[in-house]
């Protein structure tokens, strides 16, 4: 699998002998030039500009079709191996730009929900976005020179969305490969490595193809070696498939016990409008009604009596520990359905800061144990360097208290059972979850508040990332939202309920709670550390075979 390397315009290197002699007899024969090898990067005639443009574009159109809404997730490794064609053989100042054509092509339209903060917050952080793929697709048209290219580009993906999950102001991990394969044959090696083990057999899947099928069509190899070359490349695939359904059946945990577990959806006023934000006690009394109808249902025998009930991220924002009328809205609530509520609350401090917390009430005793939201959502629950920024931009006044993040994982125990408790945008970053079911969560709790994107795509593509945190766990996942999408997620990754958008709802669900953990909780991030530093790696080694060939 070596690509050739050569230039709009430029020829591959073929005025070498195939062998000499000297005095002292003969000397082995120079390699074939990386033309005879793969046509992976050859120049492609007068049109060669605008085949690199199209497969760039293509590249970021795939990843975002193959992302929820729109589901298709077989074109996750079309992304990867229109990107690699795109810049193989490209100078590194082309590849970075076609590698920006890439990246936006995904982001714009993928982060668009972000307009809800202005159409300049939407693009810059499509923006900022961008420019990750941008020495990423450097470093693809770097290593598709070596052989055994596509495990080399597979793990720049990796590194790429490493680094975009981390910096800056904590990361925004949204749109990985890996997150479009939620139900995949795929999404089970997050239960070997995380979504870093996905993202990379989703690229090594697609550049093992191209490969492939560029063996196939070379002019130079003999038709047997072509009709090798492609079967090969299929059975690799297909290899890498098989391995993803077998892969979560390596230390599977076990079942404990079945929990019945009730959510409250009570949806609020003026869904998709940032003033729903300012109906606080509306909020806070449909959540409670909910509660109190599912009460209701219990007694008359229309539902199971649950062993908890959990309500969802902001379900209020006014905070009961200052405000007693709230205060007694929940406990009435608590003391009618008289089983433990999971509600979520923001927490005021006297310097004005806050927390995002999720509470643990009591019917009797009142509140307890409490997770905070470790990862806010930069502008939207924080302002970072607020005096700078609300000088520009005098909109983002509009948030006017900023959340304080937690450091504990959310490790809670409710009625007997130990619930892994990661808030809203908790779940896109591999740690909190994982921290929780290392601390003991035996089922996955997402609250979530997504009532300004409801109709947007990005309740579809959270409960996607959900999907994915339940595989790589072994754990059922519960989300329970304030508009939707609640949902009841196997550890298979299936959907197995899920509600309206816009509508209050109220749902109870028999649910396994889970004992032991899989490979992926126990190794942490170092399979992403792993292949990140493969994928670098194999950047360096293409500089300096470059630099010996130059000299040679």
């Amino acid at each position: 699998m070596v690509a050739e390397h050569t230039e709009q315009g430029e020829s591959p290197r073929s005025d070498r002998p195939a062998s000499s002699t000297t005095g002292e007899g003969p000397v082995a024969a120079v390699p074939p030039t990386p033309a005879t090898v793969a046509p992976l990067g050859r120049h492609w005639g007068r049109y060669d500009l605008l085949w690199r443009v199209l497969a760039a574009a293509g590249s970021g159109l795939a990843q975002l079709l193959a992302l929820p809404p729109y589901g298709l997730w077989w074109l996750g490794p079309l992304s990867a191996a229109l990107l690699a064609f795109a810049v193989a053989g490209a100078r590194l100042r082309r590849a970075a730009w076609l590698g920006a054509l890439s990246g936006a092509t995904l982001m714009v339209p993928l982060v668009r929900w972000q307009d809800i903060f202005g159409v300049d917050v939407w693009l810059a952080i499509a923006g900022a976005e961008t420019v990750y793929f941008l020495p990423m697709a450097m470093g693809i048209a770097l290593a598709v020179r070596l052989p055994g290219w596509p495990v080399w580009t597979a793990a720049l993906w990796v590194a790429q969305e490493a680094v975009r999950a981390r910096w800056p102001l904590g990361g925004f991990p949204w749109g990985k490969l890996a997150f479009a394969q939620p139900d995949t044959p795929f999404v089970g090696y997050a239960a070997l490595g995380s979504s870093a083990l996905v993202s990379f057999a989703v690229a090594l899947t697609g550049g093992v193809l191209l490969w492939a099928a560029l063996r196939a069509l070379s002019a130079t190899a003999t038709a047997r070696a072509r009709a090798v070359s492609a079967a090969a490349g299929v059975l690799v695939a297909a290899a890498v498939l098989v391995g993803g359904v077998l892969a979560p059946s390596v230390a599977r945990p076990a079942p404990a016990e079945t929990v019945t577990v009730a959510m409250v959806q009570g949806n609020v006023p003026n869904v998709g409008e940032m003033s729903i934000l300012g109906e606080r006690m509306q909020v806070l009394r449909n959540h409670a009604d909910g509660v109190h109808e599912l009460a209701a249902a219990v007694r008359a025998g229309e539902e199971p009596a649950p062993d908890m009930v959990l309500l969802p991220e902001n379900a209020t924002d006014i905070d009961p520990f200052r405000d007693p009328e709230a205060e007694e809205i929940i406990s009435a609530a608590a003391r009618d359905i008289g089983v433990p509520l999971l509600w979520g609350m923001s927490r005021f401090n006297d310097d004005g800061t806050r927390y995002v917390q999720s509470v643990v009430w009591d019917p009797e005793t009142g509140p307890g144990d409490v997770y905070v939201k470790r990862y806010l959502v930069p502008f939207g629950e924080y302002i970072p360097y607020r005096d700078f920024f609300t000088r520009f931009v005098q909109r983002l006044e509009q948030v006017s208290s900023d959340a304080v993040p937690g450091t504990e994982p959310g490790a809670i125990d409710v009625a007997g059972t130990t619930l892994a408790v990661g808030i809203c945008f908790d779940v896109a970053f591999d740690p909190p979850v994982r921290e929780s079911v290392a601390a003991g969560g035996q089922i996955i709790v997402i609250p979530t508040n997504n009532a300004n994107y409801n109709f947007t795509g990005q309740t579809q593509q959270q409960l996607a990332i959900t999907q994915l945190r339940a595989v790589e766990h072994g754990r059922s996942a519960v989300v329970v939202s304030t508009s939707g999408v609640s949902a009841v997620v196997d550890p298979d990754g299936t959907v197995a309920y899920e509600s309206p958008e816009a509508e209050a709802d109220v749902h109870v669900a028999e649910v396994t709670a889970m004992d032991g953990h899989t490979p992926a909780t126990r190794l942490g991030s170092a399979p992403e550390a792993v292949l990140s530093a493969l994928g670098v790696a194999s950047v360096l080694a293409a500089v300096i075979v470059t630099r010996r060939r130059a000299r040679g």
